[in-house]
């Protein structure tokens, strides 16, 4: 093993260790907090945020033992590049569609871990890990799969009145279908346009987002490559 690769190799530990610390610490701090405060409580788990801050977080841990194999298997970079995906999406809808609407009380410890620290980290250890990795560009489809799962779940919760929280049952304001945009209306305020629009566009930025993930991790593998020649 070179020393470029012992570098990539120690690094990757870091970043899978931060992801799966603070994913574990970040959603300690959400239950914790309590049930009546926003993603607080046992309710916690029902929320996209939780579920692919676990997620990343179980890719992690695995991804540490894999690191001491000789050979990582083809589909463990897909399902690694697929969970970089799905945690930037948690991200990207808090800081730029979330906490705009919640103020300085988004901010909070759970919230910065969980929406920032966490997502940073598995998308820098995708980077790491994945560059040169060989990810087909038709495996993109497969970042639609997370999302398009809890937007159905989030519909089965709708309909059979789970509550995300006291008297809400729903996850976020563009999955709310009784609001008066409906599945594909619009609206001067809050949600603005309905679910389907809302589901529609984030399945196509996840797929750009997607195509440009491949595109920068193969552009950093020749870069690796050249330089071990």
């Amino acid at each position: 093993m070179n020393q470029l690769s012992k570098f990539r190799k120690a690094v990757s530990a870091i970043l899978k260790i931060t992801v799966f610390l603070s994913a574990v610490i970040g959603t300690f701090l959400s239950w914790y907090a309590g049930k009546g405060s926003f993603m607080g409580g046992a309710n916690v788990f029902m929320f996209f945020t939780i579920q692919s801050n676990i997620a990343v977080a179980v890719i992690s841990l695995i991804g540490l033992v894999l690191m001491f194999r000789p050979k990582i298997p083809a589909a463990w970079y897909i399902i690694r590049f697929v969970g970089a995906v799905a945690i930037t999406l948690t991200g990207a809808v808090f800081c730029f569609v979330l906490a705009p609407t919640m103020g300085d009380a988004a901010w909070n410890i759970q919230n910065t871990l969980t929406h920032v620290v966490v997502p940073a980290a598995a998308i820098a250890d995708f980077f790491v890990t994945c560059s040169g990795a060989g990810i087909k560009k038709s495996s993109v489809i497969w970042v639609t799969v997370p999302p398009l799962l809890y937007a159905i779940y989030a519909g089965i919760a709708y309909v059979n009145g789970w509550q995300f929280a006291e008297g809400i049952t729903y996850p976020y304001f563009f999955l709310n279908w009784g609001s008066p945009a409906g599945a594909f209306g619009f609206t001067d305020g809050l949600p603005f346009m309905g679910c389907g629009w809302w589901i529609l566009a984030l399945l196509i930025l996840l797929i750009v987002a997607g195509f440009v993930y491949l595109l920068i991790a193969d552009t950093i593998g020749k870069a690796i490559s050249k330089k071990r020649k």
